[in-house]
């Protein structure tokens, strides 16, 4: 495979979609072939999946479901979409993977980072990201923003307990992670952002 998996991850209302539509324009001004694919989703039936996951109504959805469904979307996404795209050297720029899943599923839920990564290295057939961007800002902040512009879906409307365990497991990961992880500020605008993710994606590319 000759193509580059980026994943962009960080908490609800970072602005990670934000600057990665952003990235993904100015990418594709200069030449590069690039696929933009979102988690959970990316395919039709992926899609699918998502709408059970975030649907406000399934407020009986336990734990191990709700990693299972992720995990099942995710492996839809790299048959249909990601392995495809890097085998013709595409550069794949993906909102959120199995970071998200890790932080989530396994420590906001309290499943477990490794029972929920060994069922995600089986979704994935082991395909590990490129570079992974975390968008490091506080997840009150975040949280609040999100609530104030878009309707909150069923993950998003969870107490500030959930998230804050989920924004230390990111801090904690991205820190042990450092070589792989790369951490931007997200506090500061979506120019300073976008500047320091396409600085980073450039230095993979051109490595």
């Amino acid at each position: 495979m000759n193509g580059k998996l980026i994943v962009f991850e960080g908490p609800d209302g970072s602005g990670k979609t934000t600057i990665l539509k952003k990235v993904n324009q100015q990418l594709s001004k200069q030449g590069y072939k690039l696929m933009l694919v979102r988690e959970p989703g990316g395919t039709e039936i992926s899609e699918k999946i998502r709408e059970i996951i975030i649907d406000n109504d399934n407020v009986n959805m336990s734990a191990k479901t709700e990693s299972l469904l992720f995990a099942a979307s995710r492996a839809q996404l790299i048959d249909e979409k990601i392995r495809p795209g890097l085998e013709n050297g595409k550069i794949i720029l993906c909102d959120r993977f199995v970071l998200s899943s890790l932080t989530y599923q396994g420590v906001g839920r309290g499943l477990g980072i490794e029972e929920v990564k060994a069922i995600n290295d089986f979704a994935t057939d082991n395909i590990r990201p490129d570079l992974t961007i975390f968008f490091n800002i506080d997840y009150k902040t975040a949280l609040v923003r999100k609530r104030e512009n878009f309707s909150a879906d069923r993950l998003e409307n969870e107490d500030f307990n959930f998230h804050k365990k989920i924004f230390d497991a990111y801090l904690d990961i991205a820190q042990k992670y450092n070589r792989d992880i790369k951490q931007v500020d997200a506090t500061r605008s979506i120019e300073e952002v976008s500047s320091d993710v396409l600085n980073l994606i450039k230095d993979l590319l051109e490595d």
